[in-house]
């Protein structure tokens, strides 16, 4: 599905006051976030065989949004690692609709393949 034999990501779960302040550095926007991703190669990932980076989740966040969202916690964090580890393999839904819509199918693929093996 996603063409990775090995990949591998590292994953931290933090608090709304840790997710500003990494916000805040990395992005240069002064408010917390639901996730974050931060990929080990510049410019995007050479490969997604190996290690991929980062993704950071914030608890907080996820709570508030499976409760707006009528999912539950579990599904919300899934959605959201599911998210962080498609930017890390170089998906940008910010770059422009074309990539946004691309990667929103991308993550109901990936999503919908998960839900059926649980």
């Amino acid at each position: 599905m996603l063409g990775c034999e090995s990949p591998e990501l590292s994953v931290l779960f933090v608090n709304s006051a840790k997710m500003k302040e990494l916000n805040t550095r990395y992005r240069g926007i002064e408010r917390s976030t639901d996730v974050l991703s931060f990929p080990l190669s510049e410019g995007g990932p050479a490969s997604c065989n190996g290690p991929l980076g980062d993704v950071v989740i914030c608890v907080p966040k996820a709570r508030k949004q499976a409760v707006e969202y009528g999912v539950t916690f579990h599904d919300e964090l899934l959605r959201l690692l599911v998210h962080g580890l498609l930017h890390l393999l170089g998906f940008d839904h910010e770059r422009n609709a074309y990539q946004r819509r691309r990667m929103e199918k991308k993550e109901r693929e990936i999503l919908n393949a998960l839900s059926t093996v649980a």
